[in-house]
């Protein structure tokens, strides 16, 4: 399988980024739309330029984005970012659905054949 290095610095930052559950916070947040840091503050019980350090990590991360709005920087959450981890996870989740449906269709026909064994034993 090719390796491209920028999409697995990509993946690198946003898992580290979704690392912190401040972070995590912000992002399910951001999922019921876009809030200023203010607003992204107001669960957590630390400074607002803390909760600033956050977003920047995941700005950096790209997993948000920001907005000029007169005097307000509304953040936003970048979904096709956020779908690019899915993908990520769901190909890793087909396989081994793939592997487990493989070893169900083996235990299944062990199950018969044992079966069909045990039934010639008795004749």
């Amino acid at each position: 399988m090719a390796v491209d290095p920028v999409a697995e610095e990509r993946l690198d930052r946003a898992f580290m980024a979704l690392g912190d559950p401040v972070r995590r916070g912000i992002i399910a947040r951001l999922s019921r739309g876009p809030a200023t840091v203010n607003e992204l503050a107001e669960p957590f019980d630390i400074t607002k330029q803390a909760v600033s350090r956050h977003i920047q990590v995941l700005e950096h991360a790209g997993l948000v984005t920001r907005t000029r709005d007169a005097q307000r920087r509304p953040v936003h959450l970048n979904a096709p970012q956020l779908e690019a981890l899915t993908a990520w996870i769901d190909s890793y989740r087909l396989t081994h659905e793939q592997q487990f449906r493989n070893l169900d269709t083996l235990l299944a026909q062990m199950t018969g054949e044992e079966a069909g064994t045990n039934e010639r034993e008795k004749k």
